[in-house]
């Protein structure tokens, strides 16, 4: 039976920075918009405080996450354990975006780990409410490692073309809604 709480708590926070992944899932206020749901590894989630969390997010393939969040803020993260007792966790919040090019982005995007520094934005949220549910129906999964890919991917362009890439790549959503901007501190 789930368990609601207004806050991370001491057990919670174990358990999220036990996880290898997690998933982000937004959507946008159309009824006809998409809604989207993403893995993330990494190690590029943050728990700042009992009612606030970030993640550093590298890009994919779109710029929905990104795109909703600047829309109207609704975001749920979950994890899932793969081994050890089974578990589900969701923190349910209102997300803000700060992107690359954002001032102040350097010194944030300094508090991850070394790797984060090409992440096109830093999502943050303010959690007020957190569920914890069984996850019997979880299967077990042996972490064998990160994939380098995105990593490759993001780190071979010169910087200046890197950051052009990401302007005009995720400029807007696949339902057209705005996403990374051009800012003041990027002109």
């Amino acid at each position: 039976m789930a368990k609601f709480y207004d806050a991370l708590n001491d057990k919670h926070v174990a358990f999220i920075q036990a996880q290898k992944m997690f998933f982000v899932a937004t959507a946008p206020l159309a009824d006809i918009g998409r809604v989207n749901l993403s893995p993330k590894g990494y190690d590029s989630f943050r728990i700042i405080g009992p009612n606030r969390v970030a993640y550093a997010d590298l890009g994919g393939s779109g710029a929905e996450t990104l795109a909703h969040v600047k829309e109207n803020g609704r975001i749920t993260f979950m994890f899932c354990a793969y081994d050890g007792a089974p578990n589900i966790m969701r923190l349910y919040g209102r997300g803000e975006v700060m992107q690359f090019n954002d001032l102040g982005y350097a010194d944030e995007i300094a508090k991850f780990p070394p790797g984060h520094e090409r992440a096109r934005d830093i999502i943050f949220a303010d959690i007020d409410k957190v569920q914890d549910s069984c996850g019997w129906a979880v299967p077990f999964m042996e972490f064998k490692g990160e994939r380098d890919q995105l990593r490759r991917y993001i780190d071979h362009m010169e910087l200046d073309a890197w950051h052009e890439s990401r302007l005009t790549k995720n400029a807007q959503s696949i339902d057209g809604l705005p996403a990374l901007q051009r800012t003041k501190a990027a002109e």
